[in-house]
């Protein structure tokens, strides 16, 4: 490297604060980044608010060890001197979170004291930073589509059957391709959290093992493949979140990786062409992420920041250019009208995962469960001939049952994940799985099933109207 050997002492990186001359430290390195600035997926505020200062804080939480190798070597200017290393200086906000942050953390109960998912995510609120909380919980411009992804299982109703033995049930299933489950729930892949807990997505994977569940892995997680694999135990089995690179030929890198690493089958992510404006994620106005700087129109939160590489031309073409690099079963994330849910099927996938993006992506884009309702209607055919999962909005064991009435293999949750990792790590997100598994097995008792292969559509009735939630006599 060309830096290798030099040691610079902090007041000349102190120089180079300018969008024409722009030093950055991070882990003890010096890089020059000035010619990357206009290449840098975050925007050029994000990296000149830390011009010629110490950015190890803000970088690490939403890198994965080895992002710096992705630099061209010139971009190396040498090692810090660490004896004129500053201590780093909080800021009145920051020191305000953490103070917050840190009494909550004091009060946090166990895990078992949570009840059930909204309880998790009302504790991961007071002990997340603001910037994590923003980036988890937000969802594009007015967040119409986020809640009626909620909103909509409150639309199906049961038809339990009653005078069955259900003292014995069995909720184990096979996921994407004859992978092992407890139940028929995956963590669907989400990016970015060591935001919430500084082990991130290595706290998911050792609670999936433990608790028999298949983890979708984030192409934008915080960690690297060979952390997450090093965390997995024997046997447990993971699933790739792919989203298509501009440059195919990393593209390409990718999926023979993972298939070299030996997961199980690959998710193409298509919602995401382009980032939804996630406008609480843009606001969260963390040290790292303030919105634009002065005489600009760069701000950008936590989303854009990890996001860019992404080519909007991805098509339907690049299926058959994936199936011909491995033969790993792929799935299309995304899907949003039955339509599209055809052309997957015509283009040979394994299957295909019905999914707005959490709400994320465009609003008013349909909720999943909308749409699993349609594609159920209009060509059950096809949920025969290629197995159909979904997420979105799953907060209940009865939001899973519904889906599976309807048709789909499984479900996908990944917000709920993120809160109990931000709270409790390892403990909190198998507390999110105990919660899903408790509340599974009472549903399927109270409707009369041992099996999941007995939940069928006739077991559930949609209504067209929002259930009335205020009792008689209240809110009046």
């Amino acid at each position: 490297m060309p830096g290798a050997g030099r040691t610079i002492p902090f007041n000349e990186v102190q120089l180079h604060n300018t969008r024409d001359d722009c030093w950055v430290v991070i882990d003890g390195e010096v890089y020059d980044v000035t010619h990357f600035l206009a290449d840098h997926p975050g925007g050029t505020a994000s990296i000149l608010r830390m011009a010629g200062k110490d950015a190890t804080d803000v970088f690490t939480p939403i890198h994965p060890p080895g992002t710096l190798t992705l630099l061209p070597p010139t971009l190396h200017m040498g090692s810090i001197d660490l004896s004129t290393l500053p201590l780093p200086e909080l800021s009145e906000k920051r020191k305000l979170d953490l103070a917050r942050i840190d009494l909550a953390r004091r009060a946090l109960p166990p895990p078992e004291a949570a009840v059930n998912l909204g309880d998790i995510e009302r504790l991961a609120q007071t002990v997340l930073t603001s910037t994590a909380w923003a980036y988890y919980s937000s969802a594009a411009d007015d967040e119409i589509s986020h809640r009626e992804n909620l909103a909509s299982f409150k639309r199906f109703f049961f038809r339990p059957r009653v005078l069955n033995k259900v003292s014995s049930i069995s909720m184990s299933t096979t996921l994407f391709n004859g992978v092992q489950s407890t139940m028929p729930v995956y963590v669907s892949p989400a990016a970015m959290a060591r935001l919430g807990h500084p082990d991130g997505e290595m706290e998911i994977t050792r609670a999936c093992a433990k608790e028999g569940v298949v983890q979708g892995v984030s192409a934008n997680s915080s960690c690297s493949l060979e952390e997450i694999m090093d965390a997995k135990t024997t046997g447990q089995d993971l699933i790739y979140q792919l989203y298509m690179n501009r440059n195919r030929q990393r593209s390409r890198e990718v999926i023979e990786k993972v298939d070299r690493m030996g997961f199980k089958g690959i998710m193409l992510t298509v919602d995401a062409p382009v980032s939804g404006k996630r406008e609480r994620d843009i606001r969260a106005q963390g040290d790292d992420f303030q919105g634009p700087a002065e005489g600009t129109n760069e701000g950008k939160g936590v989303a854009q920041a990890i996001s860019g590489y992404q080519d909007p031309d991805v098509n339907w073409a690049d299926i058959a250019w994936i199936k011909s690099l491995t033969k790993l079963p792929l799935y299309i994330k995304g899907i949003q009208c039955v339509e599209d849910a055809e052309k997957a099927y015509e283009h040979g996938v394994a299957g295909i995962i019905i999914s707005n993006h959490g709400g994320r992506q465009l609003d008013y884009a349909p909720a999943s469960m909308t749409v699993l309702y349609e594609l159920s209607q209009r060509r059950p055919d096809l949920m025969k001939q290629m197995d159909v999962y979904l997420d979105g909005g799953i907060r209940r064991g009865t939001d899973v049952l519904k889906a599976l009435c309807l048709g789909a293999k499984g479900v996908g949750i990944g917000r709920p994940v993120l809160y109990g990792n931000g709270c409790w790590g390892e403990q909190g997100v198998r507390r999110v799985f105990q919660i899903m598994r408790e509340e599974i097995a009472t549903g399927m008792r109270l409707l009369g099933v041992t099996r999941l292969e007995d939940l069928r559509p006739e077991m559930i009735r949609y209504t067209d109207r929002d259930p009335t939630l205020v009792c008689p006599g209240e809110g009046q």
